[in-house]
């Protein structure tokens, strides 16, 4: 059965679609011999040799992990400077896995770390609307101004956010605790967002992907997903693009940056 080519890479676990985008295009696949480059190229898998890197593909059995990340750990498979990686805290892992969005270095909390390249795409695009949440701890007083705006939405260098859920808010003459929920993350969105408001971020933390949350898991552990789980984080996508209230895609989310 034909398909395309990144949607192959994904399910071999070379990454999410995006990722395997950037692969071909960088020259690095060939079929059957011939090097491609072009995005829309199909493959049938079952019928053609497939290579990454002069190393031939194969369909891999998926694994779903979900991992309360310490600050200080990056979200990435490749660092030049050797800093901490958040695929090195899960341990007797042979199949290549790699984060499906990401949570900067100074943040925390929960991230899914897998080989299903299809789970990553559904849960990343802001065309499924799945919705992150995060508890954020600000210096000083926040103001019903500042909730409003993030609300509304903050224009940044990339242009306007999206608007977000604010909840939960526990003010206080120091410190502020709220609750964000938002549908993408552009990088450093939060804080970008709140700096521009005039804050600056002490715990940014992820609490909850879609309808996955376990406050029962320890910084710095892990465990795998059930499959009940998984199912629900398929559904619940499905779900999302299927909504006749699904928000309008701008051009800027096909870069988008989790």
């Amino acid at each position: 059965m034909l398909e395309r080519l990144q949607k192959i890479l994904a399910e071999a676990g070379l990454g999410s679609r995006r990722e395997c985008e950037r692969i071909i295009a960088a020259g690095r696949v060939t079929v059957d011999g011939k090097r491609v480059t072009a995005l829309g190229t199909t493959a049938d898998a079952d019928k053609s040799r497939i290579c990454c890197d002069d190393l031939p593909i194969k369909k891999q059995r998926t694994i779903y992990y979900l991992l309360n990340k310490p600050k200080g750990y990056l979200c990435t498979n490749r660092d030049e400077l050797g800093r901490l990686q958040a695929i090195d805290i899960i341990e007797n892992v042979t199949q290549r896995i790699y984060s499906i969005g990401r949570l900067d270095k100074e943040s925390e909390g929960l991230i899914i770390l897998t080989n299903d390249g299809d789970l990553a795409n559904k849960l990343s695009h802001p065309k499924y609307e799945v919705h992150k949440t995060y508890f954020v701890e600000v210096d000083g007083y926040l103001t019903d101004t500042a909730v409003k705006a993030l609300k509304s939405g903050i224009w940044l260098s990339f242009g306007k956010t999206r608007p977000v859920k604010v909840q939960h808010v526990k003010k206080g003459k120091d410190r502020s605790r709220f609750e964000m929920m938002l549908k993408e993350g552009k990088n450093r969105e939060i804080r970008r967002m709140l700096n521009e408001c005039g804050y600056k971020v002490r715990i940014l933390r992820r609490i909850k992907i879609g309808n996955l949350y376990d406050p029962t898991l320890k910084m710095g552990r892990y465990r795998k997903l059930t499959d009940a789980e998984v199912a629900r984080l398929y559904a619940l996508a499905k779900r999302g693009i299927n909504s006749p209230h699904r928000t309008h895609k701008r051009p800027e989310d096909e870069n988008l940056e989790s």
